[in-house]
């Protein structure tokens, strides 16, 4: 079973991506962190296969919030694989940075808030 651990800031969102991804057919156990502040706690036991994360413009879900957090999980376990999903519509600018962060190899995936569950799930699988 791979572990994935999911933060949103939405939590029926965050919720359904985690059903999601249990349903999925592919073996990922998914652990939702309610709070940003508790992600790096929690990926220490946890270990994480993958780490999903939403974007915002907003304190505390901006990017340099996130890429702070993606340093120290890297830090403790380098194999993790780091997405970003993000609203494209409503987060222009920074889905637009996302997807830089993406191209520059610093996160391994991101994800529009639009996608098909079925996607998301195939997404995460592929990582």
């Amino acid at each position: 079973m791979r572990r994935i651990v999911i933060n949103m800031q939405n939590s029926l969102f965050c919720n359904a991506i985690s059903e999601t991804l249990k349903n999925s057919g592919n073996e990922f156990d998914t652990y939702t962190v309610d709070s940003p502040d508790k992600v790096i706690d929690d990926c220490k036991w946890i270990e994480p296969y993958a780490l999903l994360m939403e974007v915002t413009g907003y304190v505390p879900w901006r990017l340099c919030e996130r890429m702070k957090i993606r340093d120290a999980v890297k830090a403790q376990h380098p194999e993790c694989k780091i997405v970003l999903i993000v609203d494209e519509n409503a987060e222009k600018e920074v889905a637009q940075k996302v997807k830089e962060a993406k191209k520059t190899g610093v996160i391994d995936q991101f994800i529009y808030g639009s996608i098909s569950a079925t996607y998301l799930a195939d997404i995460v699988d592929s990582l």
